[in-house]
């Protein structure tokens, strides 16, 4: 992987120079290096300027741009400006349009607006990356390349014919042959059986509910047609440059359809969008478990915000501002959890567009403002914090993710619309975050044994692979809990007959024969104390002890949490939806049983996180109550440069960042 040039961490965002008069420009790199700003990525959406007409190639303003920030010690992260098509190219080839699954057209007008197997766009956009990787590769400002912009952000699932061919195209490489494809998709239910590739298409809008597997392969398949655009892009850009190549992703619960952990080896840093859902009053750890996700998908690398917000955003139903102080606990949030670089969209607030109400570094209301004077102050921060660049974060428990698991739990004719994906792991991420305790989200198939604790949340899809991989991990000594509606069925979609949980019978030694969903607001009670609701199962211990049985509801007496020793290590089952109270109690347990503790001793409400490179070590406490709050502490406060000699005093909102010292 080619590496990352500079010292300390990135700080800046997106700069946009072509939405203002050259006059500005001079103005932006002066507040810049009043900020602290030192990479602005820069290109990103220029297609149309850089190429107003086929073939004809401007770029004498960007000349000037890069001159400009070079001069004034700014680096840049220059994109491929492939992420929107110009207008010309739709006039010129409308068929590269995009079609929604019921044939709507998708037009210019909004970004992204081209299908995203469209061999025209794939070989337009790769004239662009040529042309501007050609002229820039030994630019001095240039430190890192852009591939695009969000892949697959709004145009990730097209259904027209030109898509139709490549998902047959894809399919072959996948099956070989019909019979393969029949069987996998079980095309013998509804006559559905396929006896030419031509019959085959998209999963377009039908009298009911289309064929499961299709659905879960054009899924995989859009995927990797998006992913095929940066690994063409890449490729070009590696015969013509020398810097690091990149793209941002989006990681977080928001965004379903892109499966970043395939992506990962594409880039030679991962980088990411994280924008909070304002209204959501636990935001804060949305953003950390998108962050502990990010590190994930980065294998424990550190990697980069590429893009947040400095307060509200303009496409949210209420775009909620940020509140004083809030700016800077969600960036070195970012950082704590293995970020080493923060940037923002974008340095000035746009006056006109759809995003003209997204907040930026700098506002509409210009310098003299409590963003800009927060954004000075974090790049202030962030400048104390340049040794922590390049360490990485403790963690001892894992949680398994896998997006095709994701796509398969919330395919349509389910048991219950109420068991969502995100739903268990956003409640046991919880969980961990109240205990202080960091977690990595990882794929099943990640290398599991330096942790003490496992976590498979609704994995409803597994591989026997990644199953047996679990099975050795807990036979080996390690700690395992599974909830419900996990290992249900095979890559294909296929149910994994003999009673659920399927994969992970033997595993967990139960056997379900039933499943008993619950009633919008109907509520159970386990004989531990516990509430539960959503789900139950008929579940029939096969080796495991029972920890908990309900009291009440269709199954009482039934089995609910079990327990069950698996060669050195043990192996619990969560059979249904416990409240937060009961997830935490269960948590606590795990954890006391898997050896766990957290990263510092704090309050409740203080997020506390380590980072450490060798023998060095580095804690972040970040307060998110409104009252102070007392934690131990030893070493020096790299943000004040106060000692910490056993108590460090963290006032409201605020953060520090620790370098410990061994007692």
């Amino acid at each position: 992987m080619r590496r990352w040039q500079g010292e300390g961490i990135y700080f800046g965002g997106d700069y946009n120079p072509e939405q203002w008069p050259e006059e500005t420009w001079s103005q932006d790199v002066d507040l810049m290096r009043q900020a602290g700003v030192n990479l602005v990525s820069v290109g990103i959406f220029s297609w149309a300027l850089l190429e107003p007409s086929p073939g004809r190639f401007e770029f004498g303003w960007l000349d000037r741009v890069l001159d400009l920030l070079h001069d004034g010690g700014i680096q840049v992260d220059l994109a491929t400006a492939t992420a929107s098509p110009p207008p010309w190219l739709a006039r010129a080839y409308p068929e590269t349009l995009p079609r929604r699954a019921d044939g709507a057209i998708l037009w210019p007008g909004g970004r992204q607006a081209y299908c995203p197997s469209s061999p025209v766009f794939r070989e337009r956009s790769l004239e662009l990356v040529r042309a501007v990787a050609g002229r820039y590769a030994e630019h001095p400002a240039v430190v890192m390349w852009h591939v695009s912009n969000e892949l697959g952000c709004h145009n990730v699932h097209c259904y027209c014919d030109v898509s139709a061919e490549a998902f047959r195209r894809w399919l072959r490489e996948r099956y070989g042959d019909l019979d393969r494809l029949n069987d996998a998709w079980g095309t013998a239910f509804w006559s559905q059986r396929y006896g030419d590739w031509a019959e085959i298409n998209p999963p377009r809008t039908a009298p009911t509910f289309a064929n499961p597997t299709q659905q879960l392969d054009f899924l995989r398949f859009s995927s990797d047609e998006q992913r095929s655009q940066l690994r063409v892009e890449r490729e070009v850009l590696r015969t013509l440059v020398r810097q690091p190549v990149t793209t941002n992703f989006m990681i977080g619960l928001g965004v379903k359809h892109m499966d970043y952990h395939s992506w990962a080896s594409d880039v030679d840093l991962v980088s990411n969008d994280h924008y909070l859902t304002a209204a959501d009053p636990r935001a804060h750890l949305g953003l950390a478990l998108a962050a502990d996700h990010t590190r994930g998908v980065a294998g424990g690398n550190p990697w980069l915000l590429m893009e947040h917000s400095t307060s509200a955003v303009n496409w949210q139903p209420r775009n909620v501002a940020k509140l004083p102080g809030q700016l800077r606990r969600n960036s070195l949030a970012h950082v704590a959890r293995g970020a080493d670089g923060v940037l923002f969209f974008q340095w000035r607030a746009s006056r006109a567009g759809a995003e003209k109400f997204h907040s930026a570094l700098v506002p509409h209301a210009g310098p003299d403002t409590k963003v800009f004077r927060e954004v000075c102050q974090l790049g202030a921060d962030l400048k104390a914090l340049a040794e922590v660049r390049g360490s990485r974060v403790d963690a001892d428990v894992a949680i398994l993710f896998d997006w095709e698991a994701w796509w398969g739990v919330e395919l349509d004719s389910h048991p219950s619309a109420d068991v969502t994906y995100a739903d268990r792991l956003n409640a046991l991420y919880g969980s961990l975050w109240r205990a202080g305790v960091t977690a990595d989200i990882v794929h099943p198939s990640a290398d599991l044994s330096g942790y003490r604790l496992v976590l498979a949340p609704t994995l409803y899809l597994v591989r026997d692979a990644d199953v047996e991989a679990l099975h050795r991990y807990v036979e080996s000594g390690g700690t395992a809990a599974v909830t419900y509606f996990s290992g249900i069925v095979d890559a294909n979609d296929h149910i994994r007959l003999g009673g659920y949980p399927g994969a992970f019978r033997e595993l967990l030694g139960v056997r379900t024969e039933e499943f008993f969903p619950l009633r919008e607001g109907e509520r159970v009670h386990l004989d531990d104390g516990s509430t539960a609701d959503v789900w139950t199962e008929w579940v029939h211990p096969d080796g495991a002890e029972v920890l908990a049985s309900y009291t009440d509801g269709p199954l009482p007496g039934v089995p609910a949490l079990t327990r069950h020793p698996v060669g050195e290590g043990a192996a619990w089952y969560v059979g249904t939806r416990l409240d937060d109270p009961a997830t935490d109690k269960l948590l606590a347990r795990l954890l006391a049983e898997a050896g766990v503790r957290p990263a510092a001793s704090a309050p409740s409400g203080v997020e506390v996180v380590r980072r450490r490179d060798g023998d060095r070590t580095w804690l972040f406490a970040i307060n998110h109550t409104d009252t102070e709050v007392r934690l131990p502490a030893h070493g020096v406060e790299l943000l004040t440069g106060a000692p910490c000699a056993g108590e460090l005093t963290l006032l409201p909102g605020e953060v520090a960042v620790i370098r410990e010292d061994r007692v």
